[in-house]
């Protein structure tokens, strides 16, 4: 059986990248292309990704959701490379110049909660064979806290036999938000404990994706 494994990530060289994850999903997929692995790429429609994909292709569009009134869900290529990406395209969202994470006045964008919510949603969705019909990942990987939420939806999805990896590039960045966030990105409010994602007094993507359904 061949494995289908989607890595979930904000950043990919050659299209954005800011530090060391962006070279890590940028080479990590394309190397276990090579060893066989029939391997996807997730990645949110920031400028650079949406505009530097080979040959896009529209799957299906859908919304309102998560704040996004349209969201386009669209496949391609990474440049230069044989691994395939889905394309997170949601203006409302991504569309904005500059840093992916901060806005012109250096502080993260106050919507980053929906922004990398929409990411981990739409994996987990993938993963349960709701969003290509032809394809459905063995194993969803999340890269750092803009993809914790990914393992956290997963776990929600009872249709979805899927496992999770989540991996830290950058400890110092935790995805940490208010508490009363939970009911936005449409998560129970018993996750929200030690046990759970609350970490001193925040919702933590990053703990979601260490603590929910990893292996």
């Amino acid at each position: 059986m061949t494995i289908r494994a989607l890595h979930v990530a904000a950043e990919v060289f050659p299209l954005l990248k800011t530090g060391g994850l962006g070279d890590v999903v940028g080479a990590l997929p394309a190397a276990l292309h090579r060893r066989g692995v029939d391997v996807r790429v997730l990645l949110p429609g920031f400028p650079q990704i949406r505009g530097g994909i080979d040959a896009p292709r529209r799957l299906l569009t859908f919304g309102p959701v998560f704040g996004a009134s349209i969201v386009t869900l669209c496949a391609g290529r990474l440049p230069g490379s044989e691994v395939r990406a889905y394309v997170i395209d949601a203006p409302f969202l991504y569309a904005r110049s500059g840093n992916p994470y901060v806005g012109p006045d250096g502080r993260p964008w106050p919507d980053n909660h929906l922004r990398f919510a929409l990411l981990g949603w739409i994996a987990a969705h993938l993963a349960g064979g709701e969003l290509d019909p032809r394809w459905q990942p063995h194993i969803v990987h999340g890269h750092d806290w803009h993809a914790g939420l990914a393992p956290v939806y997963l776990a929600m999805h009872p249709a979805s036999p899927a496992r999770s990896v989540f991996t830290i590039h950058n400890l110092a960045f935790q995805g940490l938000f208010a508490l009363d966030s939970c009911g936005a990105l449409g998560l129970p409010r018993d996750s929200l404990t030690p046990a759970g994602l609350e970490f001193h007094g925040h919702l933590s993507f990053m703990k979601g994706g260490l603590c929910i359904r990893t292996v």
